[in-house]
């Protein structure tokens, strides 16, 4: 086949643009981009505001954005003003040609079909990311979905959006495809049949004259031994993500370039991820970020309306009669005191030198920061009602001086919320107010951060609040260039859909290193 110096890549379910900037990401000695995405198609409207935005980004060689793209972003500048602007015109123009808003399965096939033919011209050589949505394969979808209405669950359509994937490999044959998943999908079943089982027996054959190796990125089996559905997850955390997510990724490879390529038998190992020597935790990967205090909802906020919640926090501790008490009593006093620093909630944009030092490992350094942007992006934090912060307060002390975050069976009775019984055998959602601990990866960043932060309590008790926006972002791996539209609530629903972009470069990489290799 012949060589291209770009790899086009196509994008489906592209969400924000996690995989694509991840496959965007990786560089030749002369600067040169080794994939060029030329399709990402994204169902939402706001979410396709943000792909387009970052398109709009990458037409350019890095370190050569224009410098009105940062006005944007800083709000110096209106979008429209932007995508307008002389300097960007022509980059917007092609931008548009390659991020999408459609939605797969409604859009006509033929549309689409046609996007991709013209982007693609007469390359064979040629990548195909991204993933269904996954609310049916998650495990609590499933659980939500179901008990609502058990017929409607079994057809939900989302279950089987991974044909309009499989359609498209069909009509198309990329050389290489990568597709990704919630863990949820390995047991997820609909009429009593795995869906996993039927979604990798259709990749493996997609149609007559056309069939797949699908492989795992992080397990080879010798001796044509077969892969165990657990083979296909990725645990994140051990590839210098610092977050605990685990999803199955799929690496499929057309039969043909499979039987053409040596390599792949010779050394499969080389087509593995390798493993982080050490996991990043969450302060190393929030670095750098300024301090902020949270807002108070459902009543007037102040700086001072907030240090007196706080102050009053250990009177949440009554009637708890554990020796722990004055330990976590000790500990309160002693944020409340740090407390008293954090004058500001933040801001979409904030002027400032972001200089993480030697928290934050050089790799990340070089990852996260962009001297450009002169400061920190969409880093404000949400109000939240006087009962929560005090129950923030106790949870972040708690994580401080155990060392282990506590769930609501530590919790004291006070904070314990509406219709819990800390005596009975089985607490609904025990883990619903959760510490992300500082030394070692946040949990898994999900869509559901946009509706409360309960799960994203930051480690910092004096900072008693859930994560902002961007420090979600810092976790999963998102450069702090990387600019999200809509509101707030928007901006953590594209950052928790998203793949981590730099877990997707490590995958990418391995993509290209395969694509590279001589062929027979």
């Amino acid at each position: 086949m012949a060589r291209h110096s770009e790899i086009p890549v196509i994008d489906l379910f592209a969400g924000p643009g996690g995989l694509c900037e991840g496959f965007s990401s990786i560089f030749d000695e002369a600067g040169a981009r080794r994939f060029a995405v030329k399709v990402s198609v994204e169902m939402d409207p706001i979410a396709h505001r943000t792909l387009l935005l970052r398109s709009i980004f990458r037409k350019f060689p890095k370190g050569k954005v224009p410098s009105c793209y940062y006005d944007y972003i800083r709000g110096k500048i209106t979008r429209e003003a932007f995508l307008t602007h002389p300097d960007i015109k022509d980059a917007a123009e092609r931008a548009a040609k390659e991020a999408r808003c459609a939605e797969l399965g409604a859009t006509p096939a033929e549309e689409v079909d046609g996007w991709i033919r013209e982007a693609l011209g007469n390359q064979t050589d040629w990548v195909l990311i991204g993933g269904p949505p996954c609310q049916a394969y998650s495990l609590a979808g499933r659980s939500r979905l179901r008990s609502k209405d058990p017929k409607k669950f079994e057809a939900d359509a989302k279950h089987f959006l991974y044909t309009e994937y499989l359609r498209i490999i069909q009509q198309f044959a990329p050389a290489v495809f990568v597709m990704e998943n919630v863990k949820g999908m390995l047991n997820s079943t609909n009429s009593g049949k795995r869906i996993f089982e039927k979604i990798l027996a259709d990749l493996k054959s997609p149609r007559e004259n056309l069939s797949y190796e699908v492989r795992s990125l992080v397990v080879h089996k010798a001796n044509g031994e077969e892969l165990d559905p657990n083979d296909y997850v990725i645990e994140a955390d051990d590839y210098g993500i610092p977050q605990s997510r685990h999803r199955v990724i799929l690496f499929g490879i057309r039969s043909d370039v499979a039987e053409a390529t040596p390599a792949l038998a010779e050394n499969p190992e080389r087509f593995l991820l390798t493993k982080a020597k050490k996991k990043v935790g969450v302060s190393a990967a929030l670095a750098g970020l300024p301090a902020l205090r949270s807002r108070l909802s459902k009543e007037p906020d102040s700086q001072e309306a907030w240090m007196k919640v706080l102050r009053e926090s250990p009177k949440s501790l009554k009637d708890w009669r554990i020796p722990l008490r004055s330990v976590i009593e000790t500990a309160m006093e002693k944020f409340i005191k740090r407390a008293e620093k954090q004058t500001t909630f933040g801001s979409t944009f904030i002027p400032m030198e972001v200089a993480p030092g030697e928290a934050m490992p050089k790799a990340l350094r070089e990852w996260y920061l962009d001297p450009k942007v002169g400061g920190v992006l969409q880093h404000e934090t949400r109000s939240h009602m006087r009962s929560d912060l005090h129950r923030y307060m106790f949870a972040a002390c708690f994580a401080a001086t155990q060392k282990y975050a506590p769930d609501l069976r530590n919790f004291p009775p006070r904070l314990l919320p509406d219709h819990v019984n800390v005596d009975e055998e089985t607490i609904p959602f025990k883990d619903r107010f959760r510490v992300q601990m500082g030394k070692h990866p946040s949990s898994t960043v999900v869509a559901h951060i946009k509706k409360d932060g309960h799960y994203y309590i930051h480690p910092d008790p004096a900072q008693c609040r859930s994560l902002t926006a961007r420090e979600a972002a810092r976790l999963q791996t998102f450069p702090d260039n990387y600019f999200f539209e809509g509101n707030r609530t928007e901006q953590y629903g594209q950052i928790g859909n998203a793949v981590p972009p730099l877990l997707a470069k490590q995958i990418a990489e391995i993509i290209y290193a395969f694509m590279s290799s001589p062929r027979k």
